[in-house]
């Protein structure tokens, strides 16, 4: 029998190697510079030339900074554990099919987080949400929603690395040799992994590791002893599988530690401000290139509506009218009887 995890869509679609990460967002990065290069240029012949692209690493600081904002609008609204989780993975996994310069992270975060309270069955009412955060309209959450659920490939589940350490947890108070007061005693080790845990969702750790190994790793930060602990009951007798397993943890160690270290709040403004200078004017509501790009839709939706027209078979009459007037006139006769 397949295990749970390896059935779902997250294991499938949304599992990739450092390498692949480093890949996509380079390709994407390299594809929206283009484009938006393009965009200036048609506007403005060589007017691209002094503008400042953001790269793939500045781009992701930028994702991050907002991921990281997401446990503060979750403690706000009181939203529990998995939505906040589902949040940020909702989060990351736009990026990889989206730029930051077509889509800025705080509208797209903001749009997540709503969206992630109604996938876990924690709804919250539009207005209630949007008039609680700082110059957001109900419009600025939903406009983006499509996109973004359509960017998921409307895959809404996610297996989150907090509840298999959850599991855990409850493996190693049931071991033969545990202390009877292990939950209580050692309970402050649970929580501190738990913290691990939640520095792992500023990371790529859930997209390249499944949510058992981010939950062993950070325990082994926690209390190295009880991880090894958990460890040898579940490969007894497989020495082999333990050195790599050793391996494996200590790479997502490094990625939880680098996560949990604060950003410099300078550097993510400065790309930030260049953000504003190198964003897709497309995108920007009101530009030029918005405009234009907007008629262009407008002009090939008429064409088609006049296509569907032109192809429609001609009607003649109502296709219901006499059948339904005979009817009428039946019953009136029946009456007069």
């Amino acid at each position: 029998m397949i295990p749970l995890y390896e059935a779902s869509s997250q294991f499938h679609n949304w599992r990739f190697s450092a390498q692949n990460l480093d890949q996509i967002r380079s390709s994407l990065n390299a594809a929206a510079v283009g484009v938006i290069r393009n965009t200036f240029e048609a506007d403005q012949p060589g007017s691209s030339a002094s503008i400042s692209f953001l790269n793939p690493d500045e781009e992701l600081l930028l994702v991050r900074l907002y991921a990281s904002k997401i446990p503060q609008l979750c403690g706000f609204f009181r939203f529990p554990e998995e939505v906040e989780a589902t949040a940020v993975s909702y989060l990351k996994r736009f990026y990889l099919k989206n730029t930051v310069m077509d889509w800025h992270p705080k509208n797209v975060m903001l749009t997540a987080l709503f969206l992630a309270t109604k996938t876990t069955n924690h709804p919250i009412a539009l207005d209630a949400y949007a008039n609680n955060i700082p110059k957001t309209t109900p419009s600025d959450v939903v406009d983006l929603e499509f996109l973004v659920a359509q960017s998921l490939g409307f895959e809404f589940a996610v297996w989150h690395a907090h509840r298999a350490l959850w599991g855990i947890w409850l493996d190693l108070q049931s071991l033969p040799d545990a202390p009877p007061d292990r939950a209580t005693s050692q309970r402050d080790v649970y929580e501190a992994a738990l913290k691990h845990v939640r520095s792992s969702r500023l990371s790529d750790a859930e997209l390249i590791y499944t949510p058992s190994q981010i939950a062993l790793a950070a325990l082994s930060i926690a209390d190295p002893e009880l991880a090894s602990e958990w460890s040898h009951s579940k490969f007894p007798s497989e020495s082999a599988s333990i050195p790599h397993l050793d391996n494996t943890l200590a790479a997502i160690r490094a990625l939880i530690e680098a996560a949990a270290n604060p950003q410099d709040v300078e550097v993510v403004r400065a790309v930030d401000l260049r953000l504003k200078i190198c964003k897709n004017p497309e995108k920007v509501v009101g530009s030029k290139a918005y405009l234009a790009k907007k008629a262009e839709e407008e002009r090939k939706a008429e064409e088609k509506r006049t296509r569907k027209a032109a192809d429609a078979p001609p009607t003649e009459g109502d296709p219901f009218g006499d059948e339904l007037a005979g009817r009428l006139v039946d019953y009136d006769d029946d009456d007069d009887d």
